[in-house]
């Protein structure tokens, strides 16, 4: 009995020290590189193939007018432009937390395989949505679907920080560790698209006439919130700057105050 608990006790700290092992940080950066890069030119492929009008159908369906005929594939256009910057700003995020990593761990690389996983399976989410523009009766399962995808390329990113976070000396850099300047801008960008994708989610369940209307707002109003949230994060952190000076001076005063006394008023 005592051998299988020693046994088990030692196969454990072996799983746990293997997940802790240091992991190189440029490979890790190199191939999530290469996965985001492939998944943009699949979108490219994709809205290359179907969606360019056919001389002919120019010139006797629409009269010779392109912008007429590029017009009737206005809904795919929107589709891939989309997710094109859902990945974009995916690979931002990605960017930007490993550029505060010093050191990624096998835990940390997991979960980038993790993230990068679904991150391949944003061309999914733009062929189901281009569909919106034959009102298809699975338009609201489409819509469910890209939102699970994008949560799940996106929480795995913010495990990845998570992770990082419990070994913070010798993972990350002090700006972005915990109470660093960086800290609470990282904790809100990482936290943008899972809230984000989980909220419209729930609203087509429960509006499903607008499910079509919320998942493009969706879209277009995320790349402006990365904006609101940086110059929130600012103000907010100026402003406790602020407090905390203000603060420190009030008790400088009061320290010079009470030496300027003499020893009575400063017992009375």
């Amino acid at each position: 009995g005592q051998r299988d608990e020693e046994e088990e006790h030692h196969s454990l700290e072996t799983f746990t020290f293997y997940l802790s092992e240091p992991l190189s940080k440029e490979r890790v950066e190199a191939f999530s590189d290469g996965v985001y890069a492939i998944v943009a030119t699949l979108l490219i492929l994709d809205i290359c193939e179907d969606n360019v009008p056919d001389p002919r159908e120019v010139e006797e369906k629409f009269h010779s007018s392109l912008l007429e005929a590029l017009s009737e594939y206005g809904p795919n256009y929107l589709a891939y432009f989309g997710s094109f910057v859902t990945i974009g700003l995916l690979w931002f995020v990605h960017h930007s937390l490993f550029l505060y990593v010093t050191k990624a761990t096998r835990l940390m690389g997991l979960l980038n395989i993790l993230s990068l996983a679904f991150i391949g399976g944003l061309p999914l989410a733009y062929q189901l949505t281009s569909e919106f523009a034959e009102k298809s009766h699975n338009e609201i399962e489409a819509i469910q679907v890209s939102c699970v995808i994008t949560f799940f390329a996106s929480i795995f990113q913010f495990a990845i920080w998570t992770t990082a976070l419990l070994n913070e000396r010798e993972t990350l850099h002090p700006f972005a560790r915990y109470g660093g300047k960086e800290h609470a801008f990282m904790f809100a960008k990482l936290a943008l698209y899972p809230c984000v994708s989980l909220g419209a989610f729930f609203l087509t369940c429960l509006l499903s006439e607008f499910s079509t209307a919320i998942f493009h707002l969706m879209q277009i109003v995320i790349p402006f919130a990365f904006l609101a949230l940086r110059i929130f994060v600012r103000i907010s952190l100026t402003a406790v700057k602020t407090m905390m000076s203000l603060s420190r001076r009030k008790v400088v005063l009061l320290e010079e105050e009470e030496a300027c006394l003499s020893p009575t008023e400063t017992l009375s």
